[in-house]
């Protein structure tokens, strides 16, 4: 079976939010686009959740991603950042649900693992390295876009199972899914 698929990644945030898109073909992966939501002129943090759907709906329109990953909540100190990161999230969630996109989440230890070998990277660490494994030029002003292709990239290299697919993939009625042939009639 040749996978071809357009793959979107999101890095959430409520005062930037990135977004990055390969499209994986055989063992082949190339850069769609990678940019930035920028909220940080937006007060009212309702107006924020809007732009973030319009902009992700128009993404999706253009883009037809088939799949998108986000990366999942991490604790904070800080509740009401908490909150509104999480709402950012549960946006972009939608926005992907209703265009019947299916989603997946990856902590973001296990991205920064996935893309330079150490959960513990930095940004700048996880940029150089998709800037040596995708071939862009120019390194772009903010990280976010980066972390938005990291987020995608590591969704392709965990073969879409995420933090919603673990406990799916290692249960029984899990592996009877994946694999049906092994089962004897």
């Amino acid at each position: 079976m040749s996978e071809d698929k357009i793959i979107l990644g999101i890095d959430p945030g409520t005062t930037v939010m990135g977004y990055g898109l390969i499209h994986v073909k055989k063992k082949e992966i190339t850069l769609v686009n990678f940019g930035i939501i920028q909220l940080k002129k937006i007060d009212n943090h309702a107006d924020k959740l809007k732009r973030i759907l319009d902009r992700l709906n128009g993404l999706i329109l253009e883009f037809k991603p088939d799949e998108m990953a986000i990366e999942a909540p991490f604790f904070g100190k800080n509740v009401q950042s908490m909150l509104k990161l999480g709402r950012a999230q549960g946006v972009a969630i939608a926005a992907s649900l209703n265009h019947n996109v299916p989603y997946e989440e990856y902590s973001p230890r296990r991205i920064k693992q996935a893309i330079t070998g150490k959960g513990g990277a930095s940004k700048e660490q996880v940029a150089a390295m998709l800037q040596s494994i995708l071939k862009f030029e120019e390194m772009p002003k903010y990280l976010d876009a980066t972390d938005g292709l990291a987020v995608a990239l590591c969704h392709h290299y965990s073969k879409g199972r995420g933090e919603n697919n673990k406990n799916k993939s290692s249960s029984w009625s899990g592996y009877i899914q994946t694999n049906p042939k092994r089962l004897k009639k």
